[in-house]
Order: structure tokens, then sequence, then C-alpha cells
């Protein structure tokens, strides 16, 4: 059962295939001929799909299984081509970056900011000092 998840979410091994219709060996398997595909991997080896790995999973699917092509085929379109031409341009973009422009600051937090900046300045300086004299 997939849940619904924002676009942008990690999804297991298991949404992914129940997603595409395919089994998790089948997905394990295309990681080792497409090099394309880089899930992240946690404790336990626990593969963690990224939005831009899905859309490349879903594109391999479609183009075997839809498509009629062979794996080598397959790879010979991301050689060939790009993941980019056959995916889109936003392939491997950064999903953490803010989707929303950035909140204009006022001038208490302006202010809130700058004495945090200099304090770590003189924390910094203070930590440098006390480095150079202990290493004596």
């Amino acid at each position: 059962m997939v849940v619904n998840k924002s676009k942008a979410a990690f999804r297991t091994i298991a949404e992914v295939a129940e997603d595409l219709g395919v089994a998790t060996h089948v997905l394990r398997f295309w990681e080792t001929k497409f090099p394309q595909i880089k899930p992240m991997k946690r404790n336990g080896g626990r593969r963690y799909y990224r939005p831009d790995d899905v859309e490349i999973v879903r594109t391999i699917r479609d183009y075997l299984y839809d498509k009629r092509y062979t794996i080598e085929g397959v790879q010979k379109l991301f050689k060939e081509k790009g993941v980019k031409a056959l995916i889109g341009e936003e392939i491997q973009k950064d999903f953490f970056q803010a989707v929303l422009p950035p909140e204009r600051l006022d001038e208490n937090s302006r202010a809130f900011i700058s004495a945090l900046q200099n304090q770590l300045k003189e924390m910094k300086e203070e930590l440098t000092s006390a480095l150079a004299r202990a290493s004596k």
C-alpha cells in the first residue's frame, strides 16, 4: 500500500516497486545495469529512492515493458541521448532547495542575525587562540 507522500519525498524500494508494478528484485537488478539509478542506502542497506531515481526507473520500465526495448537498447539510449533528454531538464535538481522565495527580514531580525554572527566570530577567535596556546 503506497502512502500519499509529497512528490519530493524519498520512497522505499517496496513503495517504488508497488507504484511501478514491478518486483523489488527487478529494481535491484536494474540498479546493477543502470548506473543512473542511485538510491540512498541507509543502515542495513535499506534503499531510499529520490524523486529523480523514481523517474529514471519509471522511464526504464516504460522502455522495457511498453516500448519493448532490451536492456542493452535502453542503456544505449541513455548513453547516446542522456538522462536529461529522456526524462526532462528537471532531473537531478536539488529537492532540498527552498520552494518558496526567501522571506524578507525586518530590521529586528537583521540586527539579531548580525549580533549572532559577531558572537560566532568572537567565539572562533577565542577557540583559535586557545588551540594555539594548547599546542605550545
